[in-house]
């Protein structure tokens, strides 16, 4: 059977591409069948990955059947994956978030948890020397996932190893770092082709508070301009997203990743609450700035209280 290797719902370049970097380490290096494929359309930056280095897109797939075979990466959470999961035949999860539990699997697996900023700096450590043999497209995939989860190194969550690992990677394509990631950031931040309610679901998880069911989405941009322009309809979709997909409010942090801040939209006053208590913010107005929030797995989801 062929082990279908995935990542999280509403796929960024991550997940898009750890997903195709372990499916080529289970095909060429470990003698196996892998397949990876996704559950969505990736985003405008996991687009511009796919473009960039000749890579096909995966499939897309809505449901998985039972009993088969599969790794996840880039996330252990049942509520970012397809509803039939735990009837799957897990054989392994990869990724760098914390563990949320849930998931039930058939037998012993092996899960690589590790507190680093990009689930394809994991799969660079667990490929060891196999790592050399890796073809240029995927040495550029496992650096553009490191780029893009650490924003360019500007991120928190980043670590001198994947500093190191991304370093090694562009000195082996013979790729200055700085201009690329300007490519990516630009891809990343054009999304004048997609809908309010496609920008609220494009990069966000879903995360309860005190018994509060949000949707938290992070737009990382180097144009904020472009989003922020768009508050007033944003803000009234934000009501239909949250009926549509079971929740009981969708929040927004717009992340401006050269002046590394984020502004938090203020829909009403259960977000105004929100953004007081968790970051000590005093909205004013329809948007607030929080000064170096930059990361929604570390400096977001953490302090969210109400």
């Amino acid at each position: 059977m062929t082990t279908l290797v995935f990542g999280h719902k509403s796929p960024d370049t991550d997940s898009t591409g750890s997903a195709i970097l372990w499916a080529w380490y289970l095909n060429e290096i470990k003698g196996g069948q892998a397949e990876a494929v996704l559950l969505g359309e990736p985003n405008t930056e996991a687009a511009f990955l796919l473009e960039h280095w000749d890579l096909p897109k995966p499939r897309i797939i809505a449901e998985i059947e039972p009993d088969q075979s599969c790794v996840i990466v880039d996330t252990n959470n049942p509520a970012e994956l397809p509803a039939g999961i735990n009837d799957a035949d897990i054989q392994g999860i990869i990724d760098h978030h914390k563990l949320v539990g849930g998931l039930e699997t058939k037998g012993p697996i092996d899960i690589t948890i590790r507190p680093l900023a990009c689930t394809a700096t994991i799969m660079v450590d667990l490929m060891g020397d196999d790592a050399a043999k890796m073809p240029d497209w995927a040495k550029g995939t496992a650096l553009t996932c490191i780029l893009s989860d650490t924003l360019e190194f500007r991120s928190p969550t980043t670590t001198e190893h994947d500093r190191a690992t991304a370093e090694r990677l562009a000195d082996e394509l013979n790729i200055n770092i700085g201009d690329y990631a300007a490519q990516m950031f630009a891809a990343k931040s054009d999304v004048s082709a997609f809908s309010d309610a496609e920008l609220l679901r494009m990069d966000s998880k879903e995360y309860a508070v005190e018994g509060t069911k949000f949707r938290v989405s992070v737009l990382e941009t180097t144009a904020p301009k472009m989003v922020l322009d768009r508050k007033a309809s944003l803000m009234e979709t934000m009501t239909t997203v949250a009926t549509e997909d079971g929740v009981d409010q969708v929040i927004l942090f717009v992340v401006d990743i050269l002046n590394e801040e984020a502004t938090l939209l203020i829909p009403n006053d259960l977000v105004k609450t929100l953004a007081e208590k968790s970051f000590g913010a005093a909205p004013t107005g329809d948007t607030v700035v929080l000064p170096g929030v930059m990361s929604r797995k570390k400096q977001i989801i953490p302090n969210l209280t109400l």
